[in-house]
């Protein structure tokens, strides 16, 4: 089963970088060895709580005709979820909070991009958490100028987002845990096929 799943992610992967380039995108794959990403939140109103996500996927690909034009797919794992001592990461991973036995991914999927400077963008998109949807902006700082990306050397990423982690049914310890949480997607990206 595990297999098939890998299977067909890559297939899907390979279909939509296939698409990409007939289009005439720029495509990339998230480097798995070089991409981060954390989910920080408000603790007793006074310091804060950070998880961390060291396996991350997904890929990327920028239209070199329609600037707005972007697929972006990231899949977090959330069973490699890590925090910085055994209680946060224990309450993090259960069914308060991730509930990782259950949902083993968090996706971010892109929907539109609008630049906002020669290597910045406002990425707008969905995310998937605990079963549930909903829509979020994600804020996006490219290494290299948009002009100047040909798709054969690799580039680095720095994205933000905040979420209400309400809206995901993560509403335990309200008067402990902040509302709002801050998620940093820190990665490099690779050409397709480098």
């Amino acid at each position: 089963m595990r297999i098939a799943r890998l299977a067909a992610v890559v297939v899907a992967m390979l279909g939509s970088m296939a698409s990409a380039s007939s289009t005439g995108a720029i495509g990339y794959s998230i480097d798995p060895v070089h991409a981060r990403v954390e989910a920080k939140v408000g603790f007793f109103g006074l310091g804060s709580k950070t998880a961390r996500f060291p396996h991350t996927e997904g890929h990327v690909a920028l239209s070199d005709r329609d600037a707005k034009a972007v697929t972006l797919d990231v899949r977090i794992d959330t069973q490699t979820l890590e925090a910085g001592d055994a209680l946060t990461r224990s309450r993090l991973r259960g069914a308060d909070f991730f509930d990782v036995e259950h949902y083993r991914h968090v996706t971010f999927h892109a929907t539109g991009m609008t630049r906002t400077g020669p290597h910045s963008a406002t990425v707008a998109g969905t995310i998937s958490a605990r079963g549930i949807t909903r829509p979020a902006m994600l804020a996006v700082d490219f290494s290299q100028p948009f002009a100047a990306m040909t798709g054969r050397e690799p580039v680095h990423i720095a994205a933000t987002t905040r979420i209400d982690r309400r809206d995901f049914g993560m509403t335990a310890y309200p008067l402990i845990v902040g509302r709002q949480v801050t998620i940093a997607i820190d990665a490099d990206l690779v050409p397709v096929g480098g």
